[in-house]
């Protein structure tokens, strides 16, 4: 039982670490044909804090949550059966004594798999939280990434930087901040997705 917490546990730390230093970044445009042509000598940059990002966006609050529900369910499933098991050891240990060799060595073996399989039910609920996981990062790196190459071509920008603390960027400009634009319109797409699926 503590196994299965302590793994779930390393599951959401390693999820969150990956989350925290997930790398938001797009090009727009084509890029620089020649360094004399006007308008192509400067570049034209911004950042986004990835903290206010995972803290604000609403897509992954609501995914947090599913994902929340989903350990805590499968969680109380590994705890139940854990706790059979160990009731039917228990009940094993006080009427062994009562039993023919034949029946121990049969309750031992059965005891032996149920086990196993518990085990076996262990590593593979871990397995799908870390696939569970891994596809929402994978899903919120699409969707930052294509919010933000619209919005790059729509205010003309070239690229896009996160600024967190594990980031190569010391320090940006207050006016190349583009966090809370960039929150508003990831949750005014999300919104409007929910709605369109509310429809349909």
């Amino acid at each position: 039982m503590k196994n299965i917490s302590l793994a779930l546990n390393i599951v959401l730390l390693v999820a969150v670490g990956v989350l925290y230093f997930l790398f938001f970044s797009s090009r727009s445009g084509s890029g620089n044909s020649s360094g004399s042509q006007a308008g192509q000598s400067s570049l034209s940059v911004a950042y986004i804090n990835s903290d206010s990002v995972l803290k604000h966006y609403e897509y992954i609050k609501a995914s947090a949550e599913i994902l929340e529900a989903k350990k805590k369910k499968v969680e109380q499933d590994y705890r139940n059966r854990a706790e059979s098991l160990q009731g039917e050891i228990t009940a094993y240990q006080r009427n062994m004594n009562n039993m023919t060799i034949g029946q121990v060595r049969t309750l031992e073996e059965d005891l032996a798999r149920k086990q196993q399989n518990l085990q076996l039910f262990e590593q593979r609920i871990t397995q799908e939280l870390v696939n569970d996981q891994a596809k929402l990062n994978e899903e919120l790196y699409k969707r930052v990434t294509a919010f933000l190459k619209k919005y790059g071509e729509e205010k003309g920008l070239q690229m896009v930087f996160k600024l967190d603390p594990g980031s190569d960027i010391l320090y940006g400009q207050g006016a190349l901040d583009i966090t809370n634009e960039v929150i508003a319109g990831l949750n005014q797409e999300y919104r409007a997705e929910k709605e369109a699926t509310k429809k349909n």
